[in-house]
């Protein structure tokens, strides 16, 4: 995480959705994206703004999608809504 990312606003944290399935996501702060766990995609948060394209996320391989959901059980990280 750079010395310029910000966390970002809990209310809005309650309404994003993934774009492509329209369901929640997990908020990962000290990486600066949001994860969907079910398509195994991540947007990332650039300047403290969240990156909702389609064609922009990136999706991740099983290794990676097993390490972000042992991080958010580890870390207690909830869904978006």
């Amino acid at each position: 995480m750079s010395n310029s990312a910000v966390g970002l606003n809990s209310r809005l944290l309650e309404i994003l959705a993934c774009p492509k399935d329209k369901g929640s996501l997990i908020y990962y702060e000290d990486e600066q994206f949001l994860y969907n766990p079910r398509l195994q995609m991540l947007y990332e948060i650039r300047q403290g703004i969240p990156v909702m394209l389609i064609n922009e996320a990136k999706t991740v391989n099983q290794l990676e999608h097993e390490r972000l959901t042992a991080k958010a059980q580890k870390l207690g990280l909830k869904p978006t809504f």
